[in-house]
């Protein structure tokens, strides 16, 4: 998907489309992850679904659950649903920095392999 490193650069606009890429993926991950616990919040502790989008919005951005829980299922479910929160939010957050990361460390290669070639020319 990246460039090799004895590659040049990509120019700006193409860095651009895939960086908006990026952020389109980790969107769609995002989404779905907080579709799952809606869906979770509201068929296993019958909330309504504005309640369990605040629920489920809230242990996704890392914050804590809002409402009680009632149920045992509910219980487990969040728990569980928890842990897969803290995964996707790294995830979403190294899919959306991995251009960004590759670019910078591609320009300091490139940097680092002129300053060896003018070395040896000297």
């Amino acid at each position: 998907m990246f460039e090799h490193r004895r590659q040049p650069l990509l120019p700006r606009r193409v860095f651009y489309g895939r960086l908006a890429l990026s952020a389109g993926i980790g969107l769609v991950i995002v989404v779905v992850s907080l579709a799952i616990g809606m869906a979770g919040y509201h068929f296993l502790e019958k909330m309504t679904w504005l309640d369990a989008f605040v629920n489920a919005a809230m242990i996704l951005s890392g914050m804590g659950p809002i409402g009680s829980l009632q149920t045992s299922a509910g219980k487990l479910f969040a728990g569980c649903y928890a842990l897969y929160s803290g995964l996707a939010l790294i995830t979403t957050t190294g899919v959306v920095f991995a251009p960004v990361f590759h670019r910078f460390l591609h320009k300091f290669h490139l940097e680092t392999a002129a300053d060896t070639q003018e070395t040896k020319s000297k």
